[in-house]
């Protein structure tokens, strides 16, 4: 049960934002530039769209008008039929209008003009998790506002909708209860949530909570579709809400179910929890949650950005399909050092470290396949010719260098190499050039020495140019699994398809790399810690075994897969969905958006 003044106050807070002008009494906060898209104060000339949501206000003969780009996730006010003197401005609220940013871009008409606009501001603001609403205001001898733009969160269904129409009824968390009566939270394959309350009697209350910010707090949230039991029953539920606001860029909001009992001031709520519409969509909306929009990464990690930018295309949902445009159009310059890594990164998503360049080809391969765009296969090319610059034979007879210093040879650069070289080819028309380096890469990777007598590839070799007996990792096996597969898919040369098997059966049978059945990095045993970039790494494994699971039809792989998925969703994941590195379950454990992208490609399969 929780404490009366957290559960029972904060639902007295009204869930529908006011409008009209601002009352005296109510609160102005100052407020802090908030950068989506684009950072406040973007001038109206650059808006992407322009629509009009909500009706225009007069004020003694002006107009009043808000305009709105969802394009661009951001508005702007404006006046006219005024006079020198009149002003509009935007107010901001982020606790569903209690409170509001103030005068923001206030603008008054001068001379003998008869209008004026505001710049822009975001509506919006999912780096810090706050929903945010907005509307103009205007002063022309009173003042008038707009009513707030967007207080009902749309997506596939909105707020409010009847519970009548859920698709299906899950309960992700354990029911609470409060003097006898049962409160349960709900949720659906829409991701729509809604609350009951059960065996009580008339008067009993129910509502929703919803956080954005996975329930650290709740402004704006609180008492969502509270309802009464009515006379002569002993149950109710309340409508249902969403918990995504495609719109607003917020996915995996997080939900609980409070109640009160007629009798009692004090209130009861359920955890808090995120909906299951699919595995992968749980658990793609928990990783988008750590997306920053603005500097279009996960920050801050260059290399597993890539590959988590791939992950989520390996969801198949049509969904995020603007994280990949803004992903590339926003890292495509520059960065110094600091700004991405401690290397500079030079343009086109390349840096001295090879395979941290190879990484970002892989992911345009994907968003090619996935999109069709073919400036993503073009910057593919780009970033494969580069890795190529690498390939020396004078040293170990060829291979890639893992870095630009030409300290390594090792097994995940070449392993990115097979796949990026035998991609490029069989998305190129007329090609022969890419052809003959993937078959080239991938001979020389069958004679180097890196796959060890049991079918495990180690880290890369000697500087003698031998295996160097250095950890087996899961995502050098996955690499090679994934190499060979696209190789023999370029060739039609079965040699390199029974390769990628022989690695996969190896990995699925050695208790180096597989415990029980479940996947198992060597940092992932007793007391170890991954760093952030081994938390990754299992991930990539499924993702190429799933490839050659397609290529095969093999029901082992298929089995496999799923054991992983079925371990992950069952002993690895929290009621927030999110996903954490040891996916047999245990501790210590460790959670955070890299074991998110990791898991994430485990439950796709």
């Amino acid at each position: 049960m929780l404490n009366f003044f957290v559960a029972f106050l904060v639902a007295l807070v009204p869930s529908a934002p006011p409008s009209g002008p601002p009352p005296s009494t109510l609160p102005v906060v100052a407020a802090a530039v908030v950068c989506v898209l684009s950072c406040d104060t973007l001038d109206p000339s650059k808006a992407g769209q322009e629509t009009f949501p909500v009706p225009e206000k007069q004020i003694n003969g002006r107009r009043l008008v808000l305009h709105v780009s969802d394009r661009d996730g951001m508005a702007w006010g404006s006046i006219d039929n005024g006079v020198a003197g009149d002003s509009v401005w935007l107010d901001r609220s982020w606790d569903g209008g209690a409170s509001w940013e103030g005068l923001l871009g206030r603008a008054s008409i001068p001379g003998s003009w008869t209008g004026t606009r505001t710049l822009m501001y975001n509506v919006t603001d999912p780096v810090s998790h706050r929903r945010g609403l907005l509307r103009a205001c205007g002063d022309a001898a009173a003042v008038t506002c707009t009513d707030w733009i967007y207080p009902t969160v749309c997506d596939v269904l909105c707020d409010r909708t009847s519970a009548g129409q859920a698709n299906g009824d899950v309960q992700p968390v354990p029911p609470t209860t409060l003097y006898g009566r049962v409160i349960r939270l709900h949720t659906d394959a829409n991701a729509m949530a809604w609350a009951s309350i059960e065996a009580g009697g008339p008067g009993d209350e129910v509502w929703l909570d919803r956080s954005w910010d996975s329930g650290v707090s709740w402004p704006g949230g609180s008492s969502l579709g509270r309802t009464a039991t009515p006379a002569g029953a002993n149950s109710v539920r309340s409508s249902m809400f969403a918990t995504r606001d495609p719109r607003g860029r917020h996915y995996g909001g997080a939900v609980r179910a409070c109640g009160r009992e007629a009798a009692h001031q004090e209130g009861s709520c359920t955890a808090w929890a995120r909906p299951v519409p699919t595995r992968a969509r749980a658990a793609v909306d928990a990783l988008l949650y750590s997306y920053d929009p603005f500097t279009a990464w996960w920050p801050t990690s260059w290399w597993n950005s890539a590959t988590t930018l791939t992950a989520v295309m390996d969801s198949g949902i049509r969904d995020y399909d603007w994280v990949i445009a803004r992903t590339f159009d926003v890292n495509r310059g520059r960065f110094a050092a600091g700004q991405r890594g401690s290397d500079p990164i030079e343009g086109d998503f390349i840096s001295r470290s090879i395979d941290d360049s190879a990484w970002w080809g892989l992911a345009w391969v994907a968003a090619y396949d996935h999109t069709g765009d073919q400036r993503y296969l073009t910057m593919a090319t780009t970033i494969a010719t580069y890795v190529h610059q690498y390939w020396d034979t004078r040293t170990c007879g060829g291979g890639v260098w893992w870095d630009r210093e030409r300290t390594y040879k090792n097994a995940v650069t070449n392993g990115q190499y097979l796949r990026l070289t035998a991609s490029i080819h069989r998305r190129t028309s007329g090609d022969s050039v890419w052809l003959q380096r993937a078959r080239t890469a991938a001979d020389w990777y069958l004679n180097s020495g890196l796959i060890s007598s049991s079918g495990l590839v180690n880290d890369g070799l000697t500087g003698d140019c031998r295996n160097n007996g250095q950890t087996v990792w899961t995502y050098n096996q996955g690499l090679g699994i994934g190499g060979f597969v696209e190789v023999w898919r370029a060739t039609g040369d079965t040699r390199y398809l029974d390769t990628a098997k022989r690695l996969a059966d190896s990995a699925i049978a050695s208790p180096v790399l597989t415990r029980g059945g479940v996947l198992t990095e060597s940092c992932d045993v007793g007391s170890n810690s991954c760093d952030d970039n081994q938390k990754q790494f299992k991930g990539i494994f499924v993702r190429y075994l799933n490839d050659l699971a397609r290529a095969t039809n093999s029901a082992a792989y298929q089995r496999f897969a799923r054991q992983q998925s079925d371990s992950v969703w069952a002993n690895d994941r929290d009621a927030l969905n999110r996903i954490g590195q040891r996916w047999a379950g245990g501790t210590p454990n460790q959670v955070d958006w890299r074991t998110q992208a990791s898991g994430l490609n485990a439950v796709i399969g």
